[in-house]
């Protein structure tokens, strides 16, 4: 089984930074896509960052100049450092992968089970 396990969420003034961490672990072959997803109360989840497996980003334009996107593929782990952290920044924030376990199966998407982000004075 494949887990994606988070850490580095919590309570954050507006302007502060927080870097939240992802670690896949488990029977796995090769990562593809890693990205962070968000999901704020009442909204839909949406994609905040990506990054592929040769390191190239992708990011929701609200986003853009304050977060950044990082992986490991040796550690099998993807960052996101968030600075200048916005109130409406606040939601729920998900480790997401495209992971095949061997080349004789097929790519599967995982979630983490997420990390609580909150923005407030």
């Amino acid at each position: 089984q494949v887990q994606l396990v988070e850490s580095g969420g919590g309570l954050v003034q507006p302007g502060g930074s927080l870097r939240l961490s992802c670690a896949a672990s488990g029977r796995i072959g090769s990562i593809y896509d890693m990205g962070w997803y968000r999901q704020a109360p009442g909204k839909q989840r949406e994609l905040v960052a990506l990054i592929n497996s040769d390191g190239r980003t992708n990011y929701e334009d609200s986003v853009e100049d304050r977060f950044a996107i990082s992986r490991d593929n040796a550690k099998n782990t993807v960052s996101l450092q968030m600075n200048s952290l916005k109130p409406e920044d606040t939601a729920v924030y998900y480790c997401n992968a495209d992971i095949r376990l061997s080349l004789t199966e097929s790519r599967r998407n995982y979630w983490g089970q997420g990390t609580q982000v909150t923005v407030s004075s």
